[in-house]
C-alpha cells in the first residue's frame, strides 16, 4: 500500500564556502546620535583587521527621534560597506526582523550599538555557522569562561530571568538577551515569520522556537561591560517578557510553534569504515534503567510527601497533592533522559501526560479506598505499604504508556 501523506523532509543546510561567505552585521539603533559614529568606526576597524569573511555593516534605525538617521546616512555615504535601513517605529524585534529578512548575506549578525560585548567573540560566533556546524550562535554572559562587569541589580535580574526560562521551557541556553547573536540566513528566513514579538522579548522567542524545532544553538562565552546609558526599562520589560513566555508556552502546547520549512539535520552516522558502536540511549535497557532510577526517586518523594500531607489532609487529597508535585519532576526527568531521542508534538505529549497521570492517580487512590473498605481501621504503616505496592504496579503501567503511547516513535504507515 502507498505510504501515508507526510511532509517531505527538507534537506539539511549545506556548509557555506568559507572563501565566499558573506556576513551582514546589523546594529539596531534608537536615539544613538551621540554614540553611533564611534560604534561604526570601532567595528569597521576591527572587521578590516581581524575578520576573514566578506562583511557589511547595516545600521538599522528604528524610530529615532534625534539626529541618528542623519549620522547613519553620513557614515554610509563615506563607506560603501556601510548601509542604512530605517523604520518609523521603535522596537528591537521589529528592526531585526526587517533587517535580517532583507539581507542577502549568508550569515546575519546583530550587536548592540554600545559595543558592550567584546568584539573578539565575533569570529567564534560566526565560524560555526559558516562551516555548517550550527544554525544559530549567541553570545553568553553566563557560560563558563564569560567575564562581565555590571551592577548587582542587573546581574540578579538577568540570572533570575534566564533561570525562569530554563524552569518553564526546559531551555538549554544560558543567556537569552545578550545583544550579540548570529544565524544562518537560510535558517532564519523561515523562522522569522513565527517570531511575533517586536520588542526586547524577540531574542528569547527566537531561541525558544529554535530549540523547539531542533535547531543547533552554539553558545559563545563573552566579555561584557555594562553601559549605563541604556534604553531598557527594566520593570516594563520584565512584565512583557513574562507574558511572552506564557504566549510561547501556549504555542508549543497547541503545536503552532513547529516550523515545517526548516532544514532538518540528518541523524548522526559513523564516519569510520569499521566502527564499533555503543548501545543506543534509546534502547529498552537504557530506558528501563533510567525510568527505574527516576521512578525510585519519585516513589520515595511521593511516600514522604504523602506521610507529611496525611497529617492534616484526607487520604485522597494527600495522595493527589503528593503525586502532583512528584509527577512534575518525573515527567520532566523522563523527557530529558529516558526518552530524550524522541520528538513529539508538545501539545499531544502534554495532553497524553495528563491522561497517564489521571490513570496513575486513579489506580493508587483506588487501592487506598479498597484498603479502607476491607480494613476500616488500617494503620498508617499499612496505608503506606499499600501505596508503595500500588505505586510500583502503577509505575510499570506508566512506563508502558509513556514508551508505547506518549513517546512512541513515528513510523511511516504502510
Amino acid at each position: 500500500m502507498p505510504r501515508s501523506a507526510e511532509a517531505t523532509p527538507i534537506p539539511a543546510a549545506a556548509p557555506i564556502s568559507l572563501s565566499t561567505t558573506t556576513v551582514d552585521i546589523v546594529v539596531p539603533v534608537y536615539n544613538e546620535e551621540r554614540a553611533l559614529t564611534g560604534t561604526v568606526e570601532v567595528l569597521r576597524s576591527y572587521l578590516r583587521e581581524n575578520f576573514p569573511y566578506d562583511w557589511t555593516i547595516t545600521v538599522m534605525d528604528n524610530g529615532s527621534e534625534d539626529g541618528t538617521l542623519e549620522v547613519a546616512n553620513a557614515l554610509a555615504h563615506n563607506d560603501e560597506r556601510v548601509r542604512v535601513l530605517h523604520l518609523d517605529v521603535a522596537g528591537r524585534g521589529r528592526a531585526l526582523r526587517e533587517a535580517w529578512g532583507a539581507s542577502d548575506a549568508d550569515v546575519v549578525v546583530y550587536m548592540d550599538a554600545d559595543l558592550s560585548t567584546g568584539l573578539d567573540a565575533l569570529l567564534p560566533l560566526v565560524a560555526p555557522l559558516a562551516n555548517g556546524h550550527s544554525d544559530l550562535a549567541i553570545g553568553s554572559r553566563h557560560a563558563p569562561g564569560a567575564r562581565t562587569v555590571r551592577g548587582l541589580q542587573r546581574e540578579f535580574i538577568s540570572r533570575s530571568y534566564n533561570a525562569l526560562i530554563r524552569f518553564t521551557h526546559g531551555a538549554r541556553f544560558r543567556d537569552a538577551q545578550c545583544g550579540f547573536k548570529a544565524a544562518r540566513a537560510e535558517i532564519i528566513r523561515p523562522l522569522l515569520p513565527h517570531v511575533h514579538d517586536d520588542g526586547w522579548f524577540f531574542d528569547t522567542e527566537l531561541l525558544l522556537l529554535a530549540e523547539h524545532n531542533g535547531l543547533r544553538v552554539h553558545e559563545v562565552p563573552v566579555d561584557w561591560i555594562e553601559d549605563v546609558d541604556t534604553r531598557v526599562e527594566v520593570t516594563s520589560t520584565a512584565w512583557h517578557d513574562i507574558r511572552g513566555l506564557i504566549r510561547v508556552a501556549r504555542s508549543k502546547a497547541r503545536g503552532t510553534a513547529r516550523v515545517d520549512e526548516l532544514p532538518q539535520r540528518p541523524e548522526p552516522r559513523p564516519i569510520h569504515p569499521d566502527p564499533v558502536l555503543g548501545r543506543s540511549a534509546g534502547a529498552l535497557s537504557w530506558q528501563l534503567l533510567s525510568f527505574a532510577i527516576v521512578g525510585a526517586i519519585s516513589t520515595v518523594a511521593t511516600l514522604t510527601l504523602y506521610a507529611i500531607f496525611r497529617e492534616w489532609m484526607p487520604l485522597l487529597l494527600a495522595n493527589l497533592a503528593a503525586l502532583t508535585i512528584t509527577t512534575l519532576f518525573n515527567t520532566e526527568a523522563n523527557r530529558r533522559y529516558t526518552f530524550a531521542g524522541r520528538r513529539q508534538s508538545t501539545g499531544r505529549v502534554h495532553f497524553q501526560g495528563i491522561i497517564v497521570f489521571a490513570l496513575y492517580y486513579g489506580f493508587t487512590s483506588g487501592a487506598l479506598l479498597l484498603l479502607h473498605w476491607l480494613a476500616p481501621d488500617a494503620s498508617r504503616a499499612l496505608e503506606l505499604a499499600v501505596l508503595l505496592v500500588s505505586s510500583l504496579l502503577g509505575t510499570t503501567g506508566r512506563f508502558l504508556l509513556l514508551r508505547n503511547w506518549v513517546f512512541r516513535r513515528k513510523e511511516a504507515v504502510e
